[in-house]
């Protein structure tokens, strides 16, 4: 979980919630919620601050999807590549799944016209 990392390595640097919320300029009941899981879906401009203020990059953030992607054996590599460059240029799941249906209704809809 995101929040977990976040938390771990928010207290390796010895920061406070606070000390966090100021340097990464996030709001500290957003980064709170963030920490406990509340909110599970954090943007990636947020997550971006907070790595950069921990010293960290995004996938040290997100380990657990990018070792998820990687588990993905059954896909060639240039799928499995090219779904981990949607994930660092910002695609969620919810766009991604916007994009298959449009993908879909495209295709059901190709030579109709």
């Amino acid at each position: 979980m995101v929040g977990r990392r976040i938390k771990n390595l928010r207290i390796k640097k010895g920061y406070s919630i606070n000390e966090l919320s100021e340097k990464a300029e996030v709001s500290k009941s957003y980064l709170s919620y963030i920490e406990r899981g509340i909110q599970k879906n954090p943007s990636l401009q947020v997550l971006s601050r907070i790595a950069k203020t921990l010293d960290a990059n995004l996938e040290d953030l997100l380990e657990e999807n990018k070792d998820m992607i990687a588990d993905l054996t059954s896909l060639d590599e240039e799928w499995v590549n090219l779904v981990r460059e949607a994930i660092r240029q910002g695609i969620t799941k919810e766009d991604f799944t916007y994009y298959l249906e449009f993908i879909k209704f495209k295709k059901m809809n190709e030579g109709k016209g």
